[in-house]
């Protein structure tokens, strides 16, 4: 069951250089950095209220999101949603025929299991499901 937006993540070249604006133009603080070497990725999370923007970074050249870097450019890369039961709605997509990027959940940052539904399966949008580490 989706719980809220956990975070809203932007694709950057540089996350230092990015979050300088988000510092010094509006007032936010980068309160967590990162490296997720799993998915190959420096992160940075701003909170904002009960949510964050996570700006993401490729760790190296063969990152996904130096992919999409190349591809796109900088800008929105995902929505993520937090769930209670990560495998369970992985497993429950899964069986209503959604297309999936995780199968079944991967190390996320902050401690977190998470999974990716399948652009193609929402209309456009990249979705990140997230479980907390607290829950198993």
């Amino acid at each position: 069951m989706i719980k809220k937006i956990d975070h809203i993540a932007i694709a950057v070249p540089d996350i230092e250089d990015v979050a300088r604006f988000y510092e010094e133009k509006l007032g936010l603080k980068v309160a967590h950095r990162e490296t997720v070497p799993a998915s190959k990725v420096r992160v940075g999370f701003i909170p904002v209220g009960q949510t964050r923007i996570e700006l993401v970074q490729p760790d190296s050249a063969d990152s996904p999101i130096a992919g999409f870097l190349e591809k796109r450019g900088p800008g929105l890369q995902h929505i993520c949603f937090e769930v209670d039961d990560i495998a369970a709605e992985l497993e429950k997509l899964k069986a209503a025929g959604v297309r999936l990027i995780n199968e079944t959940p991967v190390p996320g940052a902050h401690g977190t299991r998470v999974g990716f539904i399948h652009p193609k399966a929402t209309g456009g949008v990249l979705i990140e499901l997230s479980q907390p580490p607290d829950r198993d």
